[in-house]
């Protein structure tokens, strides 16, 4: 499962099981600190927006020279770039500043934190264990109309799989940056899968956007979302060299937030040849 629908917005699990830790760790620390009338509602805030801001930044520090193409892409915080280890170094900071300078939240501080990592750790893994992490086994075809298959489009390399249609906002925005990389990494194959569009609708807007991209294919039925657990366009799919699921994201990726996928599905499928 990679993504929760609430009404017509698809959210991230990631970003849903990361609120629901906060309110159990809210719940807990008020629990706790009921006694001493503390609660720790202001600390998690404190934590959140640290965390957000600090992994933001070193993120597009790290991926600088990519965001520098487009300077405003780093404000776009729809990306999905941050930088895990940065966030919770400046959370746990945060946390450490408030226990220090208020002896009564330290322990409703703790509780809390320790109940929402467990809840967080817990949910994370078991929907991680349950996910297909294989390459799906989905009917597709070929502008052309031929049959296509994702194993054989792969040719025993890494496989980005985009999930795109044209009358979406967010996947028109990102599909020039995916072509860019489509020329660039010639040891890592692109798809290009279309939900639920024809052939024709799918040309006439290439041809449009004066887009190149190799490896178009249309997913008729829309089942691949389905059995990758995405109900968001676009979804991305980073698959290494054994057609093993490496890395995910829903929505736009900027050139920076591919670049570190990229870079991941490298370290994980070996070197590739890049110009």
């Amino acid at each position: 499962m990679l993504t929760v629908n609430l009404g017509p917005l698809s959210m991230p699990i990631a970003v849903i099981l990361t609120l629901v830790a906060l309110l159990v760790a809210a719940g807990v620390g008020f629990q706790v600190g009921r006694a001493q009338k503390t609660g720790i509602g202001h600390v998690l805030t404190d934590m959140l927006l640290a965390g957000v801001l600090l992994a933001r930044v070193a993120f597009v520090a790290i991926w600088f020279d990519a965001y520098r193409i487009s300077p405003w892409s780093m404000l776009d915080i729809r990306d999905g770039g941050f930088s895990p280890w940065a966030g919770m170094a400046a959370a746990l900071l945060v946390a450490i500043w408030h226990g220090w300078h208020k002896a009564a939240v330290r322990k409703p501080l703790i509780l809390g934190l320790a109940a929402g990592a467990i809840v967080w750790g817990g949910t994370f893994t078991a929907i991680r264990m349950m996910q297909n992490t294989t390459l799906p086994k989905v009917p597709l075809t070929t502008l052309a109309g031929e049959p296509a298959d994702l194993t054989r489009l792969a040719a025993g390399e890494p496989l980005v799989v985009n999930m795109w249609a044209t009358w979406c906002p967010p996947c028109r925005r990102e599909l020039p940056t995916l072509a860019a990389a489509q020329k660039l990494e010639h040891g890592v194959r692109f798809v290009f899968a279309d939900q639920g569009e024809d052939a024709r609708t799918v040309q006439r807007y290439l041809g449009a956007a004066s887009l190149e991209l190799d490896n178009v294919v249309l997913d008729a039925g829309a089942r691949m979302g389905r059995a990758v657990g995405s109900g968001g366009l676009p979804t991305t799919l980073f698959y290494d060299a054994n057609g093993r699921l490496v890395d995910t994201h829903v929505g736009q990726l900027t050139a920076g937030s591919l670049a570190s996928k990229l870079d991941r599905l490298r370290a994980r499928s070996g070197p590739t040849n890049q110009e």
